[in-house]
């Protein structure tokens, strides 16, 4: 079993082994801010395809439409990495960097990277079945429904850490992100018309504290170390060796001592030496070479 706490406070990462940009996170700025420069770019800029402006098109493909409204597989993902302005993506942004970085410095990045995707499709799932039942849905973008995940997660695994409010009020964290869940439950219930996918986000957060309760019984891992198992390794070609590397297997018989395998067989040996390496060689021809080497060598202590 996992453990996040190390004698009754929260545990935190050793500096030496501690990143403040581990690499997902760090990419996934990076992808995230270099789309929204595509959007302000080219979206209003007058460009046109087929005679249509091309942020139409890019609206089209890549927002996460309503089911039988334009929805495309894809957008499960693409909607993630779009931003309806520059406060969405730096506040979406910066909860990811501030909650994110020790979450995915204790996982590790492969696992990190699954759950932030895992909780951002489930948070558009939840937009396009669950949403319709409280409130009218239309495009939606944005990185919310990860961080949501990302954030409950930080609660459950660190509650007692403080956060400053507003950069000066500290509040525990399992208060403050109880009470955007919460918030987040309220609105989406009642339907507020503030252009804001609230049963989104509750679907990430569904999958943040879903997460967190199997990664502290093993189960995670588990599920990792088994679809490893289940992944067929290519095996390593062994390089073939110059004939140069040979020699240190050359063996030239004495003429007063008989040797327990024939000349013959040697030479088969060193051959298959030359071509697949001495890692080819079975016990028993490994055990034939070190019999002749000892007769050659009798005064030769072995290491």
């Amino acid at each position: 079993m996992n453990s996040y706490r190390q004698s009754g406070s929260d545990y935190r990462p050793q500096f030496g082994r501690f990143s403040f940009f581990p690499p997902v996170i760090k990419n996934l700025i990076i992808i995230n801010i270099s789309v929204f420069i595509f959007q302000w770019m080219f979206i209003g800029s007058g460009l046109t395809y087929a005679g249509v402006d091309i942020g139409y098109w890019f609206a089209r493909l890549l927002y996460l439409y309503p089911l039988g409204e334009g929805f495309q597989i894809w957008q499960l993902v693409t909607y993630m990495f779009l931003h309806g302005n520059l406060m969405h993506i730096f506040f979406n942004m910066l909860m990811l960097w501030m909650f994110g970085m020790e979450v995915e410095n204790l996982w590790g990045s492969r696992k990190f990277l699954v759950f932030y995707f895992a909780a951002g499709i489930t948070a558009a799932l939840a937009n396009l079945f669950i949403a319709p039942l409280f409130t009218t849905t239309g495009p939606t973008v944005g990185a919310s429904g990860g961080v949501y995940g990302v954030l409950v997660a930080f609660a459950m695994m660190f509650p007692n850490r403080y956060i400053f409010l507003y950069f000066f009020v500290p509040i525990r964290a399992k208060y403050l992100i109880t009470f955007f869940v919460l918030l987040e439950i309220f609105n989406g219930v009642f339907g507020t018309r503030d252009g804001i996918a609230h049963i989104a986000h509750l679907g990430g957060a569904v999958v943040g504290a879903i997460w967190v309760l199997m990664e502290s019984r093993g189960m995670i891992d588990s599920m990792f170390k088994s679809i490893s198992s289940r992944t067929p390794k290519s095996t390593p070609k062994q390089p073939i060796p110059k004939s140069k590397e040979a020699r240190f297997y050359e063996i030239k018989p004495t003429k007063t001592e008989k040797p327990d395998a024939s000349q013959r067989i040697i030479d088969d040996i060193l051959d298959k030496i030359s071509v697949s390496g001495y890692s080819s060689l079975t016990e028993e021809e490994k055990r034939i070479l070190l019999d002749a080497s000892k007769r050659l060598h009798p005064d030769k202590g072995q290491e």
